[in-house]
């Protein structure tokens, strides 16, 4: 079992960065891969960024990218995600995920992930 635990969410304002991090609960954690997804009131979980854990490549959903970055720190078993010049269409409640079983490419599904965080809370004011 592990336990992931998202920290860094809050209120920041439009254009502004804020980062997010993601630790998992033991040191020897190797998953094929970590996301994170987000989820704004009324909408379906959809994903952010996914990293691949063992060659460190990289996914970012088009409406992200070249703002956000998602990060691997293997020795503290973390994952954290930079976001920068935030829009109000930002505000969501983000989640880390991990998927620990082998596969193959990026997963983008929710359901492709076996462990979940409890989310923090991103507010980006107009």
């Amino acid at each position: 079992q592990v336990q992931l635990t998202e920290s860094g969410g809050g209120l920041v304002q439009a254009g502004g960065p804020l980062r997010l991090a993601c630790s998992a609960s033991r040191r020897t954690f190797s998953p094929y891969g970590m996301a994170w997804f987000r989820q704004a009131p009324g909408r379906e979980r959809d994903v952010v960024s996914v990293i691949n854990w063992s060659g460190g490549n990289t996914y970012y959903a088009d409406s992200v990218k070249g703002r956000f970055t998602i990060s691997q720190d293997n020795a503290q078993a973390m994952v954290t995600l930079q976001m920068n010049s935030l829009t109000p269409e930002a505000t969501a409640v983000y989640y880390c995920a991990a998927r620990l079983r082998w596969g193959y490419g990026y997963y983008y599904s929710p359901r492709e992930y076996e462990y979940w965080g409890q989310g923090t809370q991103v507010t980006v004011s107009s």
